[in-house]
């Protein structure tokens, strides 16, 4: 099924397929082709929204009976670290980062099979071989970076393709060694780009989707400063056990009146 505004991009919605993140549901997505010169604006603009990036797609959940998935963000500003979390920064204090272009290595498919074959056998992703991998990592029409970080012996323990938007940094994908679980490496990619995002003066990290009551998605709302995309707005998420993953007929709008709202680059969204 296909909706769009007039000179607009196009909207096109996913059939129904079972739930990654919530057993017994089924998930739909709201999405749209990431492209041409003003790819970047527009990647900006829908990231603002809810929308996420994969290669040359924007995506947003648009589920007919659940509302569970939430966009969330770091706000820098409001951002304190926990002792737990100022540990993680002890003891990573001798690994190296860099930043490169958006470009495929073989040590970084190697870690990135590693991941999932150790914490994602059973994913969406445990049968994409190199040649996917690399459209991942380098088919972006957009500001993208490509973060890697090494330890003592300058080995790869970790990489984040990330995009950098107007006001923040976003994760589009990490992974990284299951072998050092005292290191907490997850937690520790994204307090480095907390402190990335402050030392270039940009306001958010985004984190991607916060899913209460899912052990993959859950984790996030460990970090303070967490904000929230819920009713067409970002908010402070104060207290995450007061969030349940709704799930009700009329959790989501219609999709039409859900892309008449979108605000795109240099336009409003209808009412």
């Amino acid at each position: 099924m296909r909706h769009s505004l007039p000179l607009a991009p196009q909207f096109y919605v996913t059939a129904p397929q079972p739930c990654p993140y919530l057993e017994g549901r089924m998930e739909r997505k709201l999405f749209t082709a990431l492209q041409g010169e003003n790819a970047g604006r527009l990647n900006d603009s829908l990231s603002h929204q809810g929308f996420r990036r994969s290669q040359n797609v924007l995506y947003r959940p648009s589920c007919t009976d659940c509302a569970a998935c939430l966009s969330a963000r770091i706000n820098v500003a409001a951002f304190k670290p926990t002792k737990s979390q100022r540990r993680t920064q002890r003891r990573n204090a001798d690994v190296s980062r860099r930043a490169t272009s958006p470009w495929a290595t073989e040590a970084q498919y190697d870690l990135f099979r590693h991941y999932l074959d150790s914490r994602h056998a059973d994913g969406g992703m445990a049968d994409m071989d190199v040649f996917e991998f690399a459209a991942m990592i380098e088919e972006t029409p957009v500001r993208s970076r490509v973060i890697e970080y090494t330890g003592p012996d300058h080995d790869l323990i970790g990489t984040c393709l990330t995009d950098v938007l107007s006001d923040g940094l976003s994760m589009v994908y990490s992974f990284y060694t299951p072998d050092m679980p005292r290191n907490s490496l997850g937690t520790y990619l994204i307090l480095d780009h907390i402190e990335i995002a402050r030392e270039a003066g940009l306001p958010y990290v985004y984190l991607g989707y916060w899913v209460p009551g899912s052990q993959k998605m859950g984790y996030k709302s460990n970090f303070s400063g967490l904000e929230i995309y819920a009713g067409g707005k970002w908010k402070k998420l104060n207290n995450p056990d007061d969030y349940t993953p709704e799930t009700h007929p009329l959790s989501s709008d219609p999709i039409a009146e859900q892309v008449a709202n979108i605000a795109l680059p240099d336009s409003r969204p209808a009412r």
